[in-house]
């Protein structure tokens, strides 16, 4: 969910291949890594999703063996635990508003404006129109990072958002 969120990540592919190679004492491994991703500059980063403390020592050598061979290919490798909780609860809240359909120009518009100063979450709302109508783009917005605010709190009512610089995204 965290790769969906990152906006330098252009495609994603679950289980995309199998790895074949032998480790450093000659015995063959074989590895099915969890995502690729193809980011924005073109680069690639293979991804295994596990909390390294509740790997045991037969997968990190797997994910070593992973590492190297991407290494040798120009790709990157990197290891991912878990999110943060509550990072986790806010981007499954706002995945769910990913869909266009939670989109309307007019109303993105006038978020824009009324958030280009920072504001709080509920102010910005009520000040574009009614909550029913404004909530669905507000987390859009949020979703898309064309509006920022603090995720590793809690989204809120008092949550402070802020429009996004286009340098920052």
């Amino acid at each position: 969910m965290a790769l969906d969120f990152d906006p330098s990540v252009t495609a994603l592919a679950s289980q995309p291949l199998w790895l074949f190679r032998e480790n450093e004492p000659g015995k063959s491994v074989s590895h099915a890594p969890d995502y690729f991703v193809r980011r924005a500059d073109g680069s690639v980063l293979l991804v295994d999703c596990r909390p390294e403390n509740r790997c045991p020592a037969r997968d990190l050598a797997k994910f070593a063996v992973t590492e190297r061979a991407c290494a040798e290919i120009g790709w990157s490798y990197a290891l991912l635990g878990e999110l943060d909780p509550v990072e986790a609860v806010n981007l499954r809240w706002l995945a769910g508003y990913g869909h266009p359909r939670c989109f309307t120009v007019e109303v993105a518009a006038r978020l824009r404006e009324f958030l280009a100063a920072p504001g709080l979450l509920m102010e910005g709302v009520e000040e574009v129109g009614h909550p029913i109508a404004v909530l669905p783009v507000l987390f859009r917005l949020l979703w898309r990072q064309e509006l920022l605010g603090d995720l590793s709190g809690l989204l809120s009512d008092r949550t402070v958002v802020r429009l996004a610089v286009e340098e920052v995204r």
